[in-house]
């Protein structure tokens, strides 16, 4: 499976649409999901899929490099439900909305072989239940995950850590898989999704999430840290992390597309600007290009979670 920063062919998102997820801010989330995707539509081309009778207000905001396709889906976590590209073919793992969380999935659980087949790629299907969130895949061969998701019992409750290990490798095509243990506290949806708290470079070092001793992340954090400096990688700490209330917004949940790493914005000056700096020296060829965060946060996620790439085959 190639890196994020590989080339790509597009982005596939998807349109916000499940009212209950957001309360009083589905409008909102619409207009950070176009900030996002108009931001990406300058590098490269992005694929919308929005429900049956939702493609119109999407047109209306979004960028002509966008294109929208009308398909069902029940909600907008394309990294989650949609298709993971290794190259040829892609593989479609099973969906059951993080661990049965949020009913009905029926739709989001069948979408990432409709977008294969609407992309005309081939595709393969896993048995094993998957969100794409929930690993971080180097130029090495190097997969991370979390044992938190991974081996939670409400994803795969019969599989072992090793039969997992032996699917990710046959299917992604990786050498190793490094596991962490925890995520964000403030995870409650994913079940610690690894893409809240690291992300491999083009240098070979990992991003890794950072906090002080008195937030409650910092155990979690530091074990993290201890895990992959024995699986001998280079860690950077990633020293930004903000907050709205209780919801966490993570700044390791960019999105790397092609000459850009779309990143999510709180509002505040001097974090905002700390995360972007620490993108312009981890991924020197592109340029970082910051996104308001907030209500993709409150929502539980960030530019990452709404984006699968699909790499390009050329």
């Amino acid at each position: 499976m190639p890196p994020e920063w590989a080339p790509h062919e597009r982005t596939i998102m998807g349109w916000p649409c499940r009212a209950e997820l957001w309360e009083d801010r589905l409008e909102e989330a619409k207009e950070e999901y176009a900030e996002v995707a108009n931001a990406i539509a300058a590098f490269e081309p992005v694929l919308m899929i929005a429900r049956p009778g939702d493609g119109a207000q999407a047109r209306s905001v979004l960028a002509g490099a966008v294109e929208i396709w009308e398909a069902p889906i029940d909600d907008s976590w394309l990294r989650d439900s949609g298709p993971i590209f290794t190259g040829e073919p892609a593989v479609c793992f099973g969906f059951n909305a993080w661990g049965g969380k949020f009913p009905p999935w029926d739709d989001d659980a069948t979408i990432a072989p409709r977008v294969c087949e609407h992309l005309g790629r081939p595709y393969e299907r896993s048995p094993m239940v998957l969100e794409g969130g929930s690993i971080a895949i180097d130029d090495a061969g190097t997969l991370i995950t979390t044992e938190q998701c991974l081996l939670n019992a409400n994803r795969n409750p019969s599989w072992t850590r090793a039969e997992i290990e032996d699917e990710l490798t046959a299917r992604l095509g990786v050498t190793r898989v490094v596991w962490l243990g925890q995520g964000l506290v403030e995870d409650r949806d994913t079940d610690g999704h690894v893409d809240l708290v690291c992300m491999p470079t083009p240098g070979g070092d990992v991003l890794l999430q950072h906090v002080e001793e008195d937030n409650p992340n910092f155990a979690a954090m530091t074990d993290n840290a201890h895990r992959l400096q024995r699986a001998g990688i280079d860690v950077t700490l990633f020293d930004a992390i903000a907050y709205d209330d209780d919801i966490a917004m993570s700044y390791l949940n960019a999105y790397v597309c092609n000459g850009a790493v779309i990143v999510p914005q709180a509002g505040d000056a001097d974090l905002d600007e700390r995360a972007l700096e620490i993108y312009r020296l981890a991924f020197p060829e592109h340029e970082p290009i910051g996104v308001p965060g907030l209500t993709l946060a409150f929502g539980g996620g960030g530019p990452h979670c709404i984006t699968q790439q699909v790499p390009a085959t050329d």
